[in-house]
């Protein structure tokens, strides 16, 4: 696996766009929702404030992370495979990038929330040195199925 880490570009938005919504498709269905049209409009924005990152295998963006910038702490919103390359390592490797990122910045913590019920992506979390600090109901409401927010310390 040759993978390149780097800030999303602008051109970008439709790559980041497709690998999102493969590979979150099926966990909003296990969640009972579907994904609207203009569910990533908030993409170009992202990528504008420096927020989207991508892995690249030779010139195809195969991984997305998207991130927000907190007080000392980078909130990890979005962590997306190409399902063709889910399994290969590369979601643990984006994670790795992201701790380099934060690191760098000053960043005490990188922080996510993810579905409980997706017992395959806490595991993957916690493997990666992500603790649970809380768990609850989603703030947006749209489903009721419980979240865990997890933390790491960088």
């Amino acid at each position: 696996m040759s993978f390149t880490f780097r800030l999303a570009r602008p051109s970008e938005a439709a790559d980041a766009d497709r690998v999102l919504r493969a590979a979150f498709t099926p966990y909003l269905r296990r969640l009972g929702r579907e994904m609207p049209p203009g569910y990533y409009g908030w993409l170009p924005a992202s990528i504008e404030r420096g927020d989207l990152f991508v892995a690249d295998e030779g010139g195809v963006v195969v991984g997305v992370a998207a991130t927000e910038r907190r007080d000392r702490e980078l909130f990890l919103d979005r962590l997306a495979v190409d399902p063709a390359k889910q399994g290969t390592g590369l979601g643990r490797w984006l994670l790795q990038r992201l701790d380099e990122v934060g690191t760098a910045r000053g960043d005490h913590s990188l922080s996510l929330i993810t579905a409980e019920m997706m017992v395959h992506l806490v595991k993957l979390y916690a493997s990666h040195g992500f603790e649970i600090v809380h768990r609850g109901p989603p703030d947006h409401g749209k489903d009721a199925h419980i979240r865990v927010h997890m933390v790491k310390k960088l």
